[in-house]
């Protein structure tokens, strides 16, 4: 592990919870690097995910393609988060989804396995894998809430106060996907809030 990759795998596991340096040194040689460009898998809907990749940099996607052979997106994925199949992990199944970079990805992955007996052994790790659960069952909850509670209006202007300048380089068609409208529902939502295409990817 260099330099720059310890440093940024400190800094998006510690905005998790409270690690230390320490810590990091009882882990560092059971995560790999791997950088993914845009448009690249990082795994597949079928694959046995047995290891979660922390993204350290970029933005990325999950989505699932139904029997038409329509993509379509269930969660977007910015830096300080993760990319895992939960129940390929703790069931043993192959994904029910797809996950891919969608800008240029860093990710530090570590096997699922060794980060539980990780966690058995040291305290800090045990924290940290439960606040990273607690943090995927807060996502899903909200994200249910936006679409039961919400308008599409209303989840388009959420997106772009989480994603904010990042939200410029998700095309359009995902963010589309990504609130459940369609790509001229989502044009017509702009045009309503005087946005334009400038300076956004709409590929």
């Amino acid at each position: 592990m260099d330099n720059h990759h310890q440093t940024l795998l400190f800094e998006t596991l510690s905005a998790l919870a409270p690690l230390r340096q320490a810590d990091l040194h009882e882990a560092h040689t059971l995560f790999s690097f791997r950088h993914y460009p845009p448009k690249t898998e990082i795994f597949s809907a079928g694959d046995l995910v047995s290891e979660i990749h922390f993204l350290l940099n970029g933005i990325g996607r999950y989505f699932y393609i139904d029997a038409s052979g329509t993509e379509r997106n269930k969660s977007l994925v910015r830096t300080g988060g993760a990319f895992a199949s939960v129940s390929s992990l703790v069931e043993g199944h192959g994904s029910p989804f797809y996950a891919e970079a969608i800008t240029t990805c860093t990710v530090a992955s570590i096997n699922y396995q060794a980060l539980i007996e990780l966690s058995e052994q040291h305290h800090a790790w045990s924290v940290f894998l439960r606040r990273v659960y607690e943090r995927l069952v807060l996502k899903k909850e909200k994200r249910e809430a936006d679409f039961l509670l919400l308008s599409a209006r209303q989840r388009y202007e959420q997106f772009l106060d989480e994603f904010g300048e990042e939200s410029t380089q998700i095309p359009l068609r995902h963010v589309a996907m990504y609130l459940g409208v369609t790509d001229v529902t989502l044009s017509r939502i702009r045009r309503e809030m005087n946005l334009t295409s400038h300076g956004l990817n709409i590929s």
